[in-house]
């Protein structure tokens, strides 16, 4: 009697085995059949009420039914995975003939770009990059620099103060009271960074923008080399035939200071929109470093000398790409942005 409740079971088993359709389905049937309170299980623990001649005997076969089950039930549930991965393969099938998609390269910022073209020029003169932080004391700012106290610059409308003696750089120049202190002489360096100033976006200004500035101290540094260090950039950056002017100016931490012109590049001098009918384009500031920026860092000005520049990355991005805003370097417009690949 035993024997045939057995293999009732078995066939009833089999025969759900065969409408199993998913792994899932294989799962449940196994805890049903096998599990703790699974019907072979049920079976075999009631083998203890039997008597010990029967029990050997329906043992042996129960577990040989329950061995044929589960060699039934990992026979299924290979036939339903090799058919989920044949679906999934033939689902997921690749057509190598046809064309990939496109892949869509990143493009530098202008402003990147022309600090990059900046550096790399000196660089080429063997000037050395040195960064500052955007963090800086009023001292290295202002004081430092020989800024006086009634400097407009120094104004509360101009520059973005922390505290009384800590302020967001108005320019890169602070660099250079730090590069005097930190740095061993003779040197010639590179400072591009950016600067924040308390101006209403317009056309031709941003609370936030670019500068690199340039210093170099040594030995018999002269007005020369300052001419003809920056006679090359242009050349470099405006292309050969471009002409520099130097016109007299004033700045705090320089003397004698002058603004440096380039001739137009898009006329050639001869005058137009861009240049304002002049023929020549204004791009930065320079000078030879005043003695009392070298006191400072107690260096000695009777054997030492030297000359700064400061420069405005956005307008000479604008000028070189023909930018009519300012406005449209910080939109992050890709159109406009990959224009300059």
């Amino acid at each position: 009697m035993q024997n045939e409740s057995l293999n009732k079971l078995l066939e009833e088993a089999k025969e759900q085995l065969k409408r199993a359709e998913s792994s899932k389905d294989t799962e449940e049937l196994r805890v049903r059949m096998l599990g703790k309170k699974g019907r072979f299980t049920e079976i075999l623990r009631g083998m203890k009420d039997m008597r010990p001649e029967d029990r050997k005997e329906f043992g042996k076969a129960a577990n040989q039914a329950k061995a044929e089950f589960e060699k039934a039930l990992n026979q299924r549930r290979e036939e339903i995975q090799k058919r989920a991965k044949a679906a999934k393969l033939e689902k997921e099938t690749i057509d190598v003939t046809e064309p990939g998609e496109d892949i869509l390269f990143g493009v530098e910022h202008p402003i990147t770009q022309t600090i990059n073209e900046i550096v790399d020029i000196f660089r080429s003169l063997g000037y050395s990059v040195y960064e500052s932080p955007d963090v800086d004391t009023t001292f290295n700012t202002f004081d430092g620099l020989n800024a006086p106290e009634t400097h407009p610059a120094r104004d509360m409308t101009d520059t973005f103060y922390l505290t009384d003696k800590i302020c967001v750089r108005p320019h890169t120049s602070s660099g250079e009271v730090r590069a005097e202190k930190e740095l061993n002489l003779p040197f010639q360096i590179v400072l591009p960074g950016r600067c924040y100033r308390r101006d209403t976006p317009d056309a031709t200004h941003s609370p936030t923008f670019h500068q690199v500035e340039m210093m170099v101290v040594g030995e018999g540094i002269t007005m020369a080399d300052l001419k003809g260090s920056l006679d090359y950039m242009a050349k470099k950056l405006f292309g050969p035939d471009t002409r520099t002017k130097f016109r007299p100016h004033h700045f705090p931490f320089t003397e004698p200071s002058a603004e440096m012109d380039v001739s137009c590049f898009k006329c050639g001098g001869k005058g137009c929109n861009v240049c304002k009918g002049s023929g020549w384009i204004e791009i930065l500031g320079c000078g030879m470093t005043h003695p009392h920026v070298h006191q400072v860092a107690d260096i000695d000005t009777e054997k030492y000398t030297g000359f700064a520049v400061g420069m405005g990355v956005e307008r000479i991005a604008m000028l070189k790409y023909g930018i009519d805003d300012i406005r449209l370097l910080y939109e992050n417009d890709m159109r406009f942005i990959e224009q300059f690949k």
